[in-house]
């Protein structure tokens, strides 16, 4: 066979593999861990590689909401699940005062203010025609601007030993139960979207909304419900972030903004929706979070991270994050 023959064939073999984002993020987590290793013995030791998880579950919890509103299509994007996450912690804090029989009603109160303020933003994406782009960072304002107001009158609050011991701790066969729940989420997420009408009519959306409207989906209750998802999943990283943390303060959300949107691009869901799936956004999460931790070591400031995370979203948007040529 001639070298013009071959050629064609290896170029498509490359395109093939680099068409497979979940397999792409899985390389990429273990060059990092190794290089982590390299600057740092002990950072892919399993205690370390544990706490990566720990933290990384935070971030793929908010990404799970953005997942939903990136596939629903009309480029979407859910601006508000910063502000979400840090008024859900600081709601949750100040209901369970490090009480442990406060719980239930702070993980009440907590999700409930999710689904309002994710709710308002499907609200006003579809019954008031605002971009969601427009929408969510006018909702972060107001998120912004109530955070100011409670932290006024209101302590942060402090989170109950038992949130504290589940987030951090081991909680079955030696993981710590905020794992444990990303998984849950995970399946959750790998049902809704593969066996349920709900997922079907979310890609349905995604790819042609037009199409999906004439075929009787109703979009604009989906639209509001992949909004009202969103929320909900930013308040329950709020809840864990809280006993992750201990305490709950003003933007303590603002640092996954733009990484849950890097998580779900990376993780093959490109931002034209219609195509994609959660499992790559959990690897993206994970890849983050090793990326993340890279960047502590060598000593680059959280100023410094966000503007690595804003090239590395453009360079991903530059790359397959409009088209829809990538798997999830």
């Amino acid at each position: 066979m001639s070298a013009t023959e071959t050629t064609p064939v290896k170029t498509s073999s490359v395109l093939a593999v680099l068409r497979q984002p979940l397999l792409i993020a899985i390389v990429l987590i273990g060059v990092l861990l190794a290089f982590g290793e390299a600057l740092s013995p002990g950072f892919a030791s399993g205690e370390q590689i544990l706490r990566l998880l720990v933290v990384a579950s935070l971030l793929g919890l908010v990404a799970a909401g953005q997942n939903l509103v990136i596939l629903a299509g009309r480029e979407g994007i859910d601006l508000s699940v910063g502000g979400i996450v840090s008024l859900s912690a600081i709601v949750a804090g100040n209901v369970m005062s490090g009480q442990d029989a406060s719980i239930p009603l702070a993980i009440l109160a907590c999700v409930a203010t999710g689904a309002l303020f994710g709710f308002l933003n499907g609200v006003g994406v579809t019954v008031m025609r605002i971009p969601p782009l427009v929408m969510t960072l006018g909702m972060l304002g107001v998120l912004q601007g109530l955070l100011v107001v409670i932290r006024q009158g209101i302590p942060s609050g402090k989170a109950a030993p038992a949130l504290a011991d589940f987030v951090a701790k081991p909680f079955l066969f030696g993981l710590p139960g905020t794992i444990w729940l990303w998984v849950a989420v995970g399946l959750f997420m790998a049902f809704l979207l593969r066996r349920t009408v709900f997922g079907q009519r979310v890609y349905a959306i995604g790819s042609n909304e037009h199409a999906a409207f004439m075929a009787g989906v109703p979009v604009k209750r989906m639209r509001v419900a992949v909004f009202t998802f969103s929320g909900i999943f930013a308040a329950i990283a709020g809840l864990c972030l809280l006993g992750y943390s201990g305490s709950s303060f003003s933007n303590v959300g603002e640092q996954y903004m733009v990484p849950s949107i890097i998580a779900v691009v990376f993780g093959g869901t490109p931002l034209a929706g219609g195509k994609g799936g959660y499992t790559g956004t959990m690897a993206g999460a994970v890849l983050l979070t090793i990326l993340q931790s890279i960047l502590t070591t060598v000593n680059i400031d959280e100023s410094g991270r966000q503007m690595i995370y804003g090239a590395t979203l453009l360079v991903l948007m530059l790359f397959y994050g409009r088209g829809r040529r990538m798997r999830g």
